[in-house]
């Protein structure tokens, strides 16, 4: 019989790093609180956080921020963020020091007790929750107007819940700060938001980390438009993955295949369908303009006629 990995105490790491050492916070003294805490694993993410924190910042109870050996001054900005808004008592700031294999070949070859497997590393994370309920967010997600109201709204109400919620986001392509590529013709619906239990950990998939849970859950999804995801044209998208053309074999990466499709037409100068272009205005960030303004007041639903081809028909 398999002892399922969220029971015992916790988790030792095969490397012997006692410091590292996984105890589920379930375990905690004390127990967990009600709430909801958004967890963010990071690495390299700085420019992107005067737009994703100050939203989940007010939308949650709790916001732990993992930084995995950022170089770019990663944890500084966070912490600035956070101070500057007001909100630094809803903030964690936490460093992980070890080297996480990347998504695909290199995490397969991983030990899933190893302190450089994602699913160790997500484990480690999230043991240091202490509400009921968890975000799991990454660093360059960012709630528009609505996301935040319809966050702040779950937060309270998931305290107590033993749900899973769907989150829905759309990839924003940032050319300047005025100009991004909005990609609005595939539906991209994950897990997001998870209890706080044994039944919900992290254990290794062929390519990335899964989380567990129940054979029996309630689960809700939310409507689009309420969370972008920034993508800079001058950055390493696929930095994290081992080898991003293996997008184009794999059964499990639609997702990463659209991602790479846009990411190389817009680099080549092209703009595929289902993606809009969106220039703000003087003085005002492509980034507050698409999540204050554009996506707000745009018609619902967005309609996906053939998902493969991202062909979009916005119908009000």
């Amino acid at each position: 019989m398999t002892v399922p990995i969220g029971s015992g105490h916790g988790l030792t790491n095969v490397e012997g790093h006692e410091d590292f050492d996984i105890v589920w916070p379930w375990n905690q003294p004390g127990g967990l609180r009600r709430g909801a805490t958004a967890v963010l694993r990071v690495k390299n993410e700085a420019p992107g956080l005067r737009f994703v924190l100050p939203p989940l910042l007010r939308a949650c109870d709790h916001v732990l921020l993992v930084d995995n050996g950022s170089d770019d001054g990663t944890g500084e900005e966070a912490l600035r963020v956070a101070a500057e808004h007001g909100l630094s008592d809803r903030f964690t700031l936490k460093a992980y020091p070890f080297e996480v294999a990347r998504a695909g070949a290199e995490h397969l070859a991983v030990n899933e007790r190893s302190v450089h497997s994602l699913a160790y590393f997500y484990n480690w994370c999230f043991s240091h929750v202490r509400t009921r309920y968890s975000w799991k967010w990454d660093g360059d997600m960012v709630l528009t107007t609505e996301g935040e109201v319809s966050m702040a709204d779950l937060s309270w109400q998931v305290g107590m819940a033993e749900a899973v919620i769907r989150f829905p986001r759309h990839g924003l392509y940032i050319e300047s700060d005025r100009k991004a590529y909005l990609d609005l013709g595939l539906r991209n619906i994950e897990e997001w938001g998870f209890p706080m239990s044994p039944d919900y950990v992290y254990t290794k998939a062929p390519e990335w980390e899964i989380r567990t849970t129940p054979d029996r859950i309630e689960m809700f999804a939310l409507p689009q438009g309420l969370c972008v995801e920034l993508k800079w044209l001058d950055g390493d998208e696929f930095a994290h993955w081992t080898n991003p053309e293996s997008f184009a074999t794999s059964i499990r990466n639609r997702r990463k295949r659209r991602e790479w499709l846009v990411w190389n037409a817009l680099h080549d100068g092209q703009v595929p369908e289902g993606v809009v272009e969106i220039e703000s205005s003087e003085g005002v960030h492509v980034v507050d303009h698409v999540t204050h303004s554009w996506l707000p007041r745009a018609p619902r639903p967005f309609v996906v006629d053939d998902p493969d081809h991202a062909r979009l028909h916005l119908r009000a």
